[in-house]
């Protein structure tokens, strides 16, 4: 009796699929000659405490990646508003494919034309467990039952949050994953509004905004103050808790085209 039981187990380990199958979506969706993201699917040992990740991403939309650890890649579900902290607010989240655990470094541009194109932002990071415990199993139980609890250990988010899936289960597609709706439960770190995603817009990690990750802000341009006498201030530059507000700038030729032009008019 107890040889069939092992027997059991191991044919039971077997057949869980590997990263690398699981990611079967992932990699036929990239072309990794063009796009920075990563491969992935290196085996991995159990990890002690699960990851999660969310990535702020300027798509053809603009919207917030949940990615949780689970059987060594991340689960994830594109969150086109945003997590919101207040628990009267219900945040569709659309599951899609699994990405690769080294997804979870990823902050950077996806080429146009390439699956995903845009900016990607590291928006939050941290660790998380299911909230009745069990580690990797209570997270597998709670997505099976379309009801996962947990305990998010982040800089941004933390305390108690549910994923619930949705009875329509996505889109009528066949190959569609599930909808779900992400929902903070009532404790310390509950707020009304949207407070996250309004104060928080740099990354956790280089605490650049989406437009400095992407590149589109100049090194040299001229930052417009009449608070300061037009001296430029960059106060807010790498603070987490900078402001969404964005102070006017025009480029230096315009600078230089207003200076010239008021020179002018002193002289007549």
């Amino acid at each position: 009796m107890p040889a069939k039981k092992r027997s059991t187990a191991t044919s039971s380990k077997s057949q869980k699929p590997s990263a690398r199958e699981q990611l079967t979506e992932y990699r036929k969706k990239r072309d990794f000659s063009v796009t920075g993201e990563p491969e992935g699917g290196a085996e991995r040992e159990p990890a002690s405490k699960l990851q999660f990740v969310i990535q702020k991403h300027a798509a053809s939309h603009l919207h917030f990646d949940l990615r949780l650890e689970l059987d060594g890649v991340m689960k994830s579900w594109a969150v086109p508003k945003g997590p919101a902290p207040d628990p009267t607010i219900k945040r569709l989240a659309m599951q899609v494919e699994d990405h690769p655990m080294e997804y979870n470094s990823f902050e950077g541009t996806i080429p146009e034309g390439e699956y995903g194109g845009g900016t990607v932002m590291l928006w939050d990071v941290g660790t998380y467990e299911p909230e009745k415990g069990g580690g990797e199993d209570g997270v597998r139980e709670g997505i099976k039952k379309g009801d996962l609890k947990v305990i998010f250990h982040g800089k941004r988010m933390k305390g108690s949050w549910v994923l619930v899936r949705t009875r329509g289960w996505g889109s009528s597609s066949a190959s569609s994953k599930p909808s779900w709706l992400l929902i903070k439960h009532k404790d310390g770190h509950a707020a009304r509004g949207d407070a996250l995603v309004e104060t928080h817009v740099t990354s956790v990690v280089s605490k650049r905004t989406m437009d400095e990750i992407g590149g589109a802000q100049k090194k040299k341009v001229w930052h417009s103050n009449r608070a300061s006498r037009g001296r430029g201030s960059w106060s807010n530059a790498g603070r987490d808790d900078a402001p969404a507000f964005r102070k006017k700038t025009i480029s230096v030729a315009e600078a230089r085209a207003r200076r010239k032009a008021a020179a002018k008019s002193d002289e007549e």
